[in-house]
């Protein structure tokens, strides 16, 4: 079974410089339109004909779609592996501040050991993107970056990124993999890009059209092999209202190998603790209501979260199903945003001048108390993205994000998850983010591998897991509204009581006979805040339910979830 985390990797000094496995972007040739209906073998014609009957064939919906690339037309062949549990899933987070940013105040390698403490192997240092930091932090930052991964090699995978201001939306995680041209991407990419930094926040057609030049000058940077590997995810999409359904389906459209997804969960996950234990807020920070450059398409619901979860994510049948169903490979991550740390005791240094250096001087501990206000954890301590890996390596990491190999969870609800679906003749199974394409007629089933958790997390309980949650909705192929926000056809398909149990479970589900396209998803919890989804207890009778604002514990309200698998068959 595959293990959520382990730092005996069992890996000596490497360098991962040049370890990235670019996609060619070729495209199949059943799903290559240049290519006449005669030239195709019977079984890529066959293909072609239903991925064109069902609207999922045509130059930007392949592009934007999990169909549109020659890794996902890989998996129109074969399943990558050929057993349960075969890769090294390890935990990561995408989304952490330090000194260098404005609203910060720890060293780099603050964050990293207590990310490696805490248990996670890869991490990404996401200063904000700004004025001061273009300038002078996004340099200043690099070499305590590379002394965190001589220090912590072998344990932690560190990488370099920033928090973008998506023109015209909101903030963005952008990282590169390591190597001699990281610092000078980055730099130019923020200067040139950067909504702040630029002036362009504003929600306008021209600041969109920005956003996407800044996803094409990663590519190209990619093309012309400044850097190895470069992707984005959208931080905390719902809080505020800033990016609109068409913004989210453009970037992926755009770049489909750049801009991979979005935070599932937010961080600040303490920030809804109540007073006098905690800021009193809302979890996420999510308190804000609609402004002018807020999509005038959200209810006033999307600006909350549900049991942690950003509204796009946990609504079932909502935005993030809408993009699914059309066959976009957008996939969920969860982070930890830290920035202060609930209940920690330090302060900036004294004498910090951050606009004229760029940082804030380093931090002294023991003068304040524990600082109740905070709305932080440390990485790893309550918020895990799980990444299925082939190697303990930062192209390894990228290569498994990019492919949607992912699942999250809150609290280390869970030990270890494996899924897969299968069908007659496929003696592997598929894994998240894959695309099946079993034959018309054949019977599919889900297969769930999972390990409750064992050991106390770190709030010094062990948790428990109440119930898993099968979740399926049709392709219907690319939506007439850039703009929805709903799919009429998923819904909760099975609930599975686990109450009982723990240690290794085994879980099966009979997907039927495949003769229309569709996706599968989970989510579970320790079943202690229930109630009908937003669509109604027809879609889902007991999902989550949105946080109390100065009132949300999170240790109370344990989630994880994964990313989808497709079946897509053939004739």
């Amino acid at each position: 079974m595959g293990h959520s985390h382990g730092h005996s990797h069992g890996h000596g000094p490497h360098d991962d410089s040049h370890d990235a496995e670019a996609s060619t972007g070729e495209l199949a040739p059943e799903l290559d339109l240049a290519i006449p209906d005669s030239e195709l073998s019977p079984t890529q014609l066959g293909r072609r004909g239903f991925l064109r009957r069902a609207g999922l064939l045509g130059g930007a919906v392949a592009a934007g779609s999990v169909l549109g690339t020659r890794e996902a037309a890989a998996a129109l062949t074969a399943p990558e592996d050929a057993s349960f549990g075969d890769y090294r899933w390890l935990a990561g987070d995408h989304h952490i501040h330090t000194q260098y940013s404005g609203d910060a105040m720890y060293r780099v390698v603050d964050q990293v050991q207590h990310a490696a403490a805490y248990g996670l192997d890869w991490m990404v240092i996401t200063d904000h993107g700004a004025v001061a930091h273009a300038k002078i932090g996004v340099e200043k930052v690099n070499p305590d970056i590379r002394a965190a991964r001589g220090e912590f090699e072998g344990r932690t995978l560190v990488f370099q990124g920033l928090e973008w201001n998506i023109p015209a939306a909101e903030h963005g995680t952008v990282f590169v993999h390591p190597g001699r041209n990281e610092v000078a991407v980055l730099k130019e990419f923020e200067n040139s890009f950067d909504g702040t930094v630029n002036g362009w926040n504003d929600n306008t057609a021209a600041n969109e059209l920005h956003a996407l030049e800044g996803l094409d000058f990663l590519a190209a940077a990619i093309t012309s092999r400044r850097v190895d590997d470069a992707m984005f995810l959208a931080n905390h999409p719902a809080r505020r209202g800033f990016d609109s359904p068409h913004e989210i389906r453009g970037w992926r459209d755009r770049q489909p190998r750049i801009a991979l997804g979005m935070e599932g969960a937010p961080g600040h996950q303490a920030a809804g603790m109540p007073k006098p234990l905690g800021a009193g807020s809302a979890r996420g920070f999510y308190a804000s209501s609609p402004t002018a450059n807020s999509f005038p398409g959200y209810p006033l619901e999307s600006y909350v979260t549900y049991g942690g979860f950003d509204w796009m994510t946990a609504t079932v049948g909502g935005l993030w199903d809408s993009l699914l169903a059309e066959g976009k490979a957008w996939w969920i991550t969860a982070n930890s945003d830290a920035h202060t740390i609930w209940l920690e005791d330090a302060v900036r240094g004294p004498n910090s001048d951050f606009n004229a250096n760029g940082q804030y001087e380093d931090p002294v501990h023991g003068t304040a108390g524990p600082n109740t206000l905070a709305g932080d954890f440390w990485p790893g301590y309550y918020s895990r993205t799980l990444v299925g890996t082939s190697r303990f390596s930062y192209a390894a990491v990228m290569q498994g994000l990019r492919a949607g190999r992912v699942w999250v969870d809150h609290g280390r609800l869970l030990d270890s998850l494996d899924v897969r679906v299968r069908y007659s003749g496929d003696f592997g199974g598929a894994a998240l983010g894959s695309v099946v394409t079993p034959y018309r007629g054949a019977r599919v089933a889900l297969q769930i591998r999972l390990k409750t958790a064992s050991l106390p997390n770190w709030a010094q309980f062990v948790p428990k897991l109440a119930h898993v949650d099968v979740i399926r909705g049709a392709v219907t192929g690319p939506a007439a509204d850039r703009d929805a926000i709903t799919t009429p056809d998923t819904k909760v398909v099975q609930t599975f009581d686990v109450s009982a149990q723990q240690g290794e479970i085994s879980l099966s589900y009979d997907l039927g006979v495949a003769d229309a396209p569709f996706y599968v998803r989970l989510r579970g919890s320790d079943g202690k805040q229930l109630g009908p989804g937003l669509n109604g207890a027809a879609v889902d009778p007991a999902g989550p339910l949105a946080d109390v604002l100065g009132d949300a514990d999170p240790w109370e309200d344990l989630w994880f979830y994964t990313n989808p698998i497709w079946v897509v068959p053939a004739q």
